[in-house]
C-alpha cells in the first residue's frame, strides 16, 4: 500500500481506545462500530519482542513527516472531491447496502473469546475474496455453526472444510489457505492474528486489503486505506487518483498521498456500499447519482 504508515481502513466508524492490550493480562476484542482498538499492542511472535523493529520495505511504512509528529500536506488534491465525498455520504445515509449488514464485523461471534472473535475476522475476509457479501455471511455461519477455532479447523478434512465454504470464490484454493494460516496461527502466535500490517500478508491467502480490515475490525487500528474492486474503481471513475491506476495497490498509494488520514477509517465501507447500490461495474446509474454533474466518468458516458 505508499509510503505512509502501516496504515489501513475499514467501514465508516471511529474508535476510542479499546480494552485489554497484549501483555496486559486481558485481550483486547474486536469492538463494535464506535469503539478503537487498544495502544501499545505487541505481536505475538517471540523472536520480535526480543529484536529492535526492523524497518521494512513494506507500502505502509510511516513517512518521515508523520514520524516526527508532522502533518503531511499532498501536493495534489482532486477537484471537487470534498462536495462529491458529501454526495456520496448523504446518498449512504440509508446504510442499507449488503456491506452494512454483512460484512466483516457483522460475521463474527460476539459470544466467544476476543482471541477466536480475532480469527473467525481474519476468516471472513479470507473468505470474502471475490466473493459477494452474502456468499461470505452464508459460509461464516455455516462454519461456525461447527465451531469455528483454530483447532477445529486444523482437525477438520478438506473435503468437509470445501463444503462448508462453497460457493465462495476460489473455494479450492481459500480451502488451502486457510489450513495454511490457521496452522501458522496455532504455531506461532498461540491461535490469536497478527497485530501489524506486515505480518498479516505474510499469511497465505491474505493480501493487502485483507490486513487493513484485520487492523481496523480486529485490533481497533487504522493502518491504511482498504481498497477493493469497488473503491478502485469508483477512485478512477472520480478522479481520486492524479492518474488513471491500474491494481487496488496503486490506488490506495494514490489516495493515501492526498486523503486527510482522519477520513481514511471512512472511505471503505463508504465506497464499497455506494459500488454495490449506484455506482455499479456495469452500467452504473449515474442517473440517480448526486456526483452526475461533478464525475468524469459521468461526463463521458
Amino acid at each position: 500500500m505508499n509510503t505512509a504508515s502501516t496504515r489501513m481502513v475499514t467501514r465508516s466508524w471511529s474508535r476510542e481506545p479499546g480494552v485489554g492490550p497484549r501483555g496486559s493480562g486481558e485481550e483486547a476484542a474486536p469492538l463494535p462500530r464506535g469503539k478503537s482498538g487498544a495502544e501499545g499492542r505487541k505481536s505475538h511472535h517471540p523472536v520480535k519482542r526480543q529484536r529492535k523493529a526492523q524497518s521494512l520495505k513494506v507500502a505502509y511504512e510511516a513517512s518521515d513527516g508523520e514520524k516526527g509528529g508532522g502533518i503531511k500536506v499532498p501536493s495534489w488534491e482532486p477537484q471537487d472531491w470534498q462536495q462529491q465525498l458529501a454526495n456520496i455520504r448523504t446518498m449512504r445515509s440509508e446504510k442499507d447496502a449488503p456491506v452494512d449488514q454483512l460484512g466483516a464485523e457483522h460475521c463474527y461471534d460476539p459470544s466467544v473469546p476476543p482471541k477466536v472473535q480475532r480469527y473467525q475476522v481474519l476468516l471472513s475476509l479470507m473468505l470474502s475474496s471475490q466473493t459477494k457479501d452474502q456468499v461470505t455471511a452464508g459460509a461464516m455461519q455455516r462454519l461456525r455453526a461447527q465451531g469455528l477455532t483454530v483447532d477445529n479447523i486444523l482437525k477438520t478434512d478438506d473435503s468437509t472444510l470445501g463444503t462448508l465454504i462453497y460457493p465462495v470464490g476460489f473455494w479450492r484454493s481459500k480451502v488451502k489457505y486457510i489450513k495454511q494460516t490457521s496452522a501458522i496461527l496455532q504455531q506461532n502466535y498461540g491461535g490469536d492474528i497478527p497485530a501489524s500490517v506486515a505480518e498479516l500478508v505474510a499469511l497465505p491467502g491474505v493480501g493487502p486489503k485483507m490486513a487493513h480490515l484485520a487492523m481496523a475490525v480486529a485490533w481497533g487500528t487504522v493502518s491504511g486505506i482498504a481498497v477493493d474492486t469497488h473503491v478502485h474503481r469508483i477512485a478512477n471513475r472520480l478522479g481520486w487518483t492524479k492518474k488513471v491506476t491500474k491494481s487496488p495497490e496503486e490506488t490506495r498509494a494514490a489516495l493515501e498521498d492526498w486523503l486527510p488520514r482522519d477520513l481514511w477509517s471512512e472511505i471503505n465501507g463508504l465506497l464499497v456500499g455506494f459500488g454495490q447500490q449506484i455506482c455499479l461495474p456495469v452500467r452504473p446509474r449515474c442517473q440517480t447519482c448526486l456526483n452526475q454533474a461533478l464525475c468524469p466518468a459521468a461526463q463521458g458516458l
